[in-house]
């Protein structure tokens, strides 16, 4: 029953940290918001007694995903979002189908034939046998993950930078016209005129 109780709240607090994340205007917050979304599924793995897929939900996404999201918004100083009165086919279109989206997953779930209950824990792995396959069966996909996460943050810094001081020489001064070349000794000469006039008289 006390399984029941604590999944029931860190799925209330999960579904409003989701809201919160659609309804805040500034990045930081919705990223914060996204956090609290992230530790909440954390909590609701280990109660299911997925423990290895609890503390990944924490380390790599509460922790180091959002770590990145949070230098790139820093990064690229994004300010408050302008508010815009949407999209008509997300309001045509987006809202119905999430409708029958979870009426038929609530359809599927009901009519199932085969549903029976499980243990808490008895359709995951030990985290040390999974530990074994991420590092020995599975390394090169688990490196190559790590290269992609690197070529994003070489990606935030190359788009925060300013283009011109990085990577183009400086321009040379453009040489100006020569009517402006003209212009500009016939004022200095008829400056030079009224000065002397001034002076004689």
């Amino acid at each position: 029953m006390l399984h029941l109780i604590l999944f029931s709240v860190f799925a209330v607090i999960a579904v409003a940290g989701a809201l919160n994340l659609l309804i805040q205007r500034h990045p930081i917050s919705s990223a914060l918001s996204l956090i609290v979304v992230m530790g909440s599924l954390a909590v609701e793995y280990l109660l299911l007694g997925a423990e290895f897929v609890a503390a990944i939900q924490v380390i790599i996404y509460a922790g180091a995903i959002m770590v990145l999201f949070v230098f790139v918004i820093m990064l690229l100083n994004a300010g408050v979002e302008a508010r815009t009165k949407g999209s008509k086919v997300a309001l045509i279109l987006g809202f119905p189908a999430m409708l029958a989206g979870g009426l038929l997953v609530a359809w599927v779930l009901v009519r199932a034939p085969n549903v029976g209950s499980v243990n808490v824990g008895a359709m995951y792995g030990p985290p040390k046998a999974i530990g074994w396959l991420l590092f020995h069966d599975f390394l090169l996909p688990f490196e190559v993950t790590s290269v992609l996460v690197l070529i994003a943050i070489l990606g935030s810094v190359v788009l925060a930078s300013p283009v011109r001081s990085r990577f183009s020489r400086p321009q040379p001064e453009a040489e100006p016209h020569p009517a402006f070349k003209v212009a500009a000794g016939t004022e200095a000469a008829a400056q030079e005129q009224t000065i002397s006039a001034r002076r004689s008289s």
